[in-house]
């Protein structure tokens, strides 16, 4: 099984990912905050990042999402394409875009994300990895 794993950044989890960028097709390397906390398995999203990287990497889709938690108000949702290279992860995944994501990160992995994985820290107290 594949596995990666990164260093704990500020004490918390985190994944690198690549969006793709819909008309250049560069790669866009993010780090996402790993929270397992953050929707649940049937969410209607995988992930939130800023807007700028959405309307840059993605494409909005018709339906929206109510969020009333940390973040509450209806926030469009994005079809992206999102890469884990050392994983062969690359496929489309919905995420929210909002103007601002409220952590030092690029954005936030939510649980709907990391259950597609196994996740955890492996054994290393100072990382944090995904295996498929």
């Amino acid at each position: 099984m594949p596995r990666s794993q990164w260093s704990l950044s500020s004490a918390r989890p985190v994944i690198e990912v690549e969006l793709i960028d819909v008309t250049s097709g560069m790669s866009l390397p993010r780090l996402l905050l790993a929270d397992s906390g953050a929707g649940d398995a049937a969410a209607g999203f995988e992930a939130i990042l800023h807007v700028d990287d959405c309307q840059r990497a993605g494409i909005r889709t018709r339906h929206r999402v109510k969020l009333g938690a940390a973040y509450t108000g209806t926030f469009p949702v994005y079809a992206m394409r999102v890469r884990i290279p050392q994983l062969g992860f690359d496929e489309d995944i919905f995420v929210i875009g909002l103007t601002d994501t409220g952590t030092d990160f690029d954005g936030i992995a939510c649980f709907r994300f990391l259950n597609r994985f196994t996740y955890g820290n492996f054994g290393d107290r100072n990382g944090f990895g995904l295996e498929l």
